[in-house]
């Protein structure tokens, strides 16, 4: 796995984790939302690792 691709994921655990222990994620909602988590977070870092000239 490559070094970004392992920050993407440790940084979605580390909210999952928050909202865990923040009561607003449940067990049976884990998988939807460590997913759509997931999703949000590779896709913001991955549209900022474009460069300039690819960002409109």
């Amino acid at each position: 796995m490559r070094s970004i691709d392992e920050q993407i994921l440790r940084t979605t655990k580390e909210i999952v984790v928050k909202y865990i222990e923040a009561g607003r994620l449940s067990p049976t909602a884990f998988h939807e939302t460590f997913e759509a988590i997931f999703k949000t977070v590779s896709d913001t870092v991955r549209k900022s690792m474009k460069p300039e000239s690819e960002k409109k």
